[in-house]
């Protein structure tokens, strides 16, 4: 399979409504090809000193690596958490096509 700067990016919001808006606002910016939106995640981590349970969305977004300064410019601006989750996770292979829609849809101009 041919090399890819495709990546899949993680992150967590607290509601639904938080995921698509967010979602939408980068589709629109062409930051991604695709947001999937996973409700009922539950998150336990620690947070000003306390150790914190809380139900979030989880949110997949698809890209590329040549997209990721812009993206955390993005989160800075629109997501609505103070210290938001972003990892991007490399990927190594996948369907060429798939792969060559990320491709497209995240090069190009905007309109």
């Amino acid at each position: 399979m041919p090399p890819t700067d495709a990546v899949t990016v993680l992150t967590t919001v607290a509601s639904t409504e938080e995921a698509a808006t967010l979602v939408r606002a980068l589709l629109e910016r062409r930051l991604v090809a695709c947001g999937t939106i996973v409700p009922g995640a539950r998150s336990l981590y620690r947070w000003e000193g306390r150790i914190a349970d809380e139900q979030e969305v989880l949110i997949i977004l698809k890209t590329r690596s040549a997209r990721m300064e812009l993206l955390q410019a993005a989160f800075a601006e629109l997501h609505p958490y103070k210290v938001p989750e972003l990892l991007a996770l490399p990927v190594g292979a996948g369907n060429e096509k798939y792969l060559a829609w990320i491709n497209r849809e995240t090069t190009l101009a905007l309109a």
